[in-house]
């Protein structure tokens, strides 16, 4: 019998292996084809000559179509007349170096952008051109200081001011965001965690109050609190106006932000043996807090500005009022109204001055709402991460130092964790003579 060595197997195992078929190489970086880097952040010289002299062209046509060729004049109507004629240019310049599914693209990034454009131009220029006309009033400390309870329409712009109108607006605000907050998202909760035909009759009436005018709102509070209950006007009444037209809004966009929660997160607290409330109040709620802050932030703007149902509930007055339960309550929206119908230059001034001071007071409560829920779930800010930090190091400070004192083999605690020692073996015993 012949017996072969290591070395002469591998070498007759080698032909078979090659018989079998090619094995499986990693190409090296060098065989590899590197193709150029495309950033997509980025637009390339292709794209900006294209955006660049399709803009050129889109300009110099509008100027020659309205001051040499047609009758055309406007501002207006030339904007609209060189955005087409971009859009045109944009796209034969595109589609000679492109496919059909490029160029399309390209126009409805265009429209994107434009619309885009377009939109913040318009908030741009409303809170600009407010800022710009009320430089009048807003200089004078008194504007914010006093009232108008002994300035009138031809005082000048030294005496007077709208102290009462934003206590006024303060005060609305709060016993409308106290109502419809709670009663807002526990109706959210109520129609994603328990469901049924009402909870769906709930949803569909709470839609239907979205596109709820405003005047009626007021109509609704006028006849059913001032008409029956208080017998006057009074900044409660406007209060109450003013939830019924935010509640819809805040259980709407409360409803959305719930549905998006993932499932997988309810069904793992369930599987730790929490209860349906538990889950919503630990988890449900922490995960969705930045969409319900921003469905409040929703709500409130719709409620802080407006004036038809506050007309009809809280009266006009030039009076400081603290209490909403007795006497007119004028706001912010209302004195505005109250300002801009005189014909005086001084009383528009105000006007314009007390839109500003409202533009201020929205973005700050924007601000604070976007400060309280701007954390996603499980973000934790720094001092949290601080106090966290702290709580790890005194448990591992307390677990050695309870290691430490524990006496070894001591304690159920100390011998669970050790092992245990091999117990010795036993000599056979030597048979007796």
């Amino acid at each position: 019998m012949t017996i072969l060595s290591p070395e002469h197997e591998v070498d007759e195992a080698a032909p078979a292996a090659e018989s079998a078929g090619p094995r499986t190489t990693i190409p090296t970086k060098a065989e590899a084809p590197v193709a150029d880097r495309r950033t997509l952040r980025k637009a390339t010289l292709d794209e900006r000559f294209n955006l660049v002299g399709s803009l050129a062209a889109a300009i110099a046509l509008a100027t020659l179509l309205f001051g040499w060729f047609t009758p055309m004049t406007g501002l207006v109507g030339w904007v609209v007349v060189a955005f087409v004629a971009f859009i045109g240019f944009y796209s034969l310049l595109t589609a000679l170096r492109s496919d059909g599914q490029e160029v399309r693209d390209r126009i409805v990034t265009v429209l994107l952008v434009s619309a885009g454009v377009i939109l913040f131009s318009a908030l741009v220029f409303v809170v600009a051109y407010t800022i710009v006309r009320a430089q009048a009033a807003l200089p004078h400390l008194n504007f914010i200081t006093q009232t108008m309870e002994l300035a009138g329409p031809l005082d000048p712009l030294t005496t007077g001011g709208i102290l009462h109108a934003i206590v006024g607006t303060v005060i609305q605000i709060s016993i409308a965001l106290a109502v419809t907050v709670p009663l807002g998202i526990t109706t959210a909760v109520f129609l994603n965690e328990v469901g049924g035909r009402f909870a769906r009759f709930v949803r569909t009436i709470s839609d239907a109050m979205t596109a709820l005018p405003s005047i009626v709102a007021g109509l609704f509070v006028y006849a059913a609190i001032i008409q029956l209950v208080t017998h006057q006007r009074s900044g409660f009444a406007a209060s109450m106006a003013i939830t019924v037209m935010m509640l819809p809004i805040v259980i709407r966009a409360s409803d959305v932000v719930l549905r998006l929660v993932p499932g997988h997160l309810r069904e793992a607290a369930y599987a730790l043996g929490t209860t349906r409330w538990r889950t919503v109040w630990h988890v449900v709620l922490p995960t969705a807090r930045s969409g319900l802050v921003t469905a409040v932030i929703l709500g409130t703007a719709r409620g802080i500005g407006e004036t038809s149902p506050v007309l009809l509930t809280s009266g006009v007055t030039a009076v400081l009022n603290f209490n909403p339960f007795s006497g007119p309550m004028i706001s912010l929206p209302l004195q505005v109204f109250d300002f801009v119908k005189s014909p005086e230059p001084n009383m528009v001034a105000r006007g314009f001055g007390t839109a500003a001071v409202l533009l201020l007071l929205v973005v700050g409560l924007f601000a604070v709402a976007r400060v309280i829920g701007g954390r996603g779930p499980g973000q934790l800010s720094d001092r949290q991460r601080r106090r966290v930090a702290e709580a790890s190091a005194d448990d591992v400070a307390r677990m050695a130092q309870s290691v430490s004192a524990a006496p070894l083999g001591v304690g159920p605690s100390a011998t669970s964790d050790l092992p245990s020692a091999p117990e010795p073996e036993q000599s056979p015993k030597e048979p007796s003579p």
